[in-house]
């Protein structure tokens, strides 16, 4: 099957989606990502975003840190034992394996990579590399052109983990490597109203051409801004709020603080 072949349809002119990331999760929900219990984190967040009625959330990549099969069953089981109550959908971080994100994906948790409606449509992105980088493959940029274009009128925002443009970060070492070949993309579509990625561990917003970036902070730990050093930022989790209609896209980032 195709990446962009299973699509959730919402009957809206207007749908409201939640977009959490990189929770670092390990096998054991004692486990601390650089003294962060990330489990308790998510928690924290998915009550949060439970009280947003959500009509979908998408999470945005590296669900583990220790790359244990029993990671993705911690992140189910505090899905499954939320109030949120709206379908999650994924996209693949740097640190993910796709056979365990498949493999945990029944119920509440889906598959589905487009999302439609009358609000337009919604496209999540594999920017998995061989590396900590990311990389979308020639082929994956072809299927998402075709989306594009066989879509005509049809307002867009797109979900990818990795950033596609430097952040003057730490991470710039691990961003999209051939992130204008995506943004150029996007743009030349003339659909696409907005990208939200995770990776960065902190909330940036940036511009290519006429594309809004967005980037949402960690369900985890936060990484300081504007430094090539290694530097944690103690602030809390978050979660980004997207609103999207048929002409406009409004967000926002809600912290919850530490």
């Amino acid at each position: 099957m195709a990446w962009f072949d299973l699509e959730l349809q919402l009957d809206k002119s207007q749908i409201r989606i939640g977009h959490f990331t990189d929770c670092h999760l390990f096998a054991m929900p004692s486990g601390e990502y650089f003294a962060v219990n990330t489990a308790a984190n998510l928690e924290r967040t998915l009550a949060a975003m439970a009280k947003e009625h959500f009509d979908c959330v998408v999470f945005g990549g590296d669900l583990t840190q220790d790359h244990s099969a029993a990671s993705y069953h911690e992140f189910a089981r505090l899905v499954s034992e939320s109030e949120l109550q709206c379908p999650v959908l994924w996209v693949p971080g740097n640190h993910d394996e796709l056979a365990l994100l498949e493999e945990i994906s029944a119920g509440q948790i889906v598959r589905h990579k487009r999302i439609s409606g009358p609000f337009g449509q919604v496209l999540l992105l594999n920017s998995k590399g061989e590396t900590p980088a990311g990389w979308c493959a020639k082929s994956h940029l072809e299927m998402l052109k075709n989306k594009l274009n066989n879509s005509i009128n049809d307002n867009t925002i797109v979900f990818a983990h990795h950033h596609p443009r430097p952040i003057d970060g730490y991470l710039d070492k691990h961003m999209l490597e051939n992130g204008p070949a995506l943004l150029n993309l996007l743009v030349d579509s003339e659909q696409v109203l907005g990208l939200f990625h995770g990776h960065v561990h902190n909330e940036y917003q940036q511009q290519f051409r006429t594309l809004p970036i967005y980037a949402t902070p960690a369900t985890s730990i936060q990484f300081e801004k504007h430094t090539k050093d290694w530097c944690q930022s103690d602030l809390g989790p978050a979660y980004r709020v997207i609103v999207f209609s048929k002409s406009a896209i409004t967000t926002e980032v809600k912290w919850l603080g530490k």
